[in-house]
């Protein structure tokens, strides 16, 4: 006789195997992929892990320090999607999913990580800093010029590249860039990650997972994510949230190119200005 829990688990389990089509909310919707993160935590540590290249062995623990309440509504003002992990004790790693370009990723992304980096207790020696990792899933290309799958940002000397710290860690992994991924990008598993992240439909997801073992188990969280009904109703806001946002960048953006454009032409004009100018000067002078 099952139990009810493992029973539970079982039905679950067939109901994802049997499921097809279209996933409504794919883990580059960042409320999903906060919920995905914080109901599995296999999941949590197999991403950490392939990630910041550490044997899962040596993964004793992790927790997430801003846990929110499955379904809780995020507050449009002050919502914040990103997961706050202590691994192990002694390491931050904050995870976020973006996927809007506003052109200040590299901005923010090193304000979250100098937040953290202040962490050390009043009165204690700045050698015991915790080291922190910001891990940022970006839904586009962050420099048009250098597309890059996986890259990892550090402070070093601008002659020679020496290391100052290996407390301070910023990586990108840029999802439609997958094609771009290294031999080592891919021996870690990062590119399967993405292509987990990005995948639309059941059978994708299916087929990942199978190739996949570890990645079962986030599968079936997906899965059960998608079928929670207030979870739902967040991702659907925060799919309507984005593509307002999505539009009023845009409109912005069109503005912007639009004023560029006006102000080319107006200096278009003035310069010509300038040469009738001159050449009647000329003239009046020649006269």
């Amino acid at each position: 006789m099952l139990y009810e829990g493992m029973a539970s688990t079982l039905e679950v389990q067939y109901q994802y195997m049997n499921a097809t089509g279209e996933v409504r909310y794919n883990m580059t919707n960042d409320y999903m992929f906060r919920m995905v993160l914080q109901r599995d935590k296999n999941t949590l540590i197999n991403l950490i892990s392939s990630v910041l290249d550490i044997p899962i062995h040596t993964i004793q623990d992790v927790k997430i320090e801003n846990v929110v309440e499955p379904g809780a509504s995020i507050n449009n003002k002050e919502y914040q999607l990103d997961i706050l992990v202590m691994l192990n004790g002694n390491t931050y790693i904050n995870l976020e999913m973006q996927v809007i370009n506003y052109d200040n990723w590299t901005e923010r992304s090193l304000s979250y990580l100098c937040r953290r980096f202040d962490n050390v207790a009043r009165g204690k020696d700045y050698s015991l800093v915790k080291p922190v990792y910001h891990i940022g899933f970006l839904d586009y290309t962050l420099f048009k010029d250098h597309p890059e799958f996986f890259a990892k940002y550090q402070i070093r000397n601008a002659q020679d590249g020496y290391l100052y710290t290996d407390k301070f860690n910023l990586y990108v992994i840029e999802l439609d860039n997958i094609d771009l991924s290294s031999e080592y990008d891919k021996r870690l598993g990062i590119d399967n990650w993405a292509r987990l992240f990005k995948a639309t439909t059941w059978e994708e997801i299916q087929m990942i997972a199978e190739d996949n073992p570890s990645m079962k188990s986030t599968a079936e969280s997906i899965f059960l994510s998608n079928s929670d009904f207030a979870i739902q109703e967040q991702c659907r806001a925060r799919e309507d949230a984005i593509a307002h946002e999505k539009h009023q960048k845009e409109l912005i953006d069109s503005l912007t190119d639009e004023n560029k454009s006006l102000t080319n032409e107006n200096k278009s004009l003035s310069d010509e200005i300038a040469r009738l100018s001159k050449l009647l000067e000329e003239n009046n002078i020649a006269h």
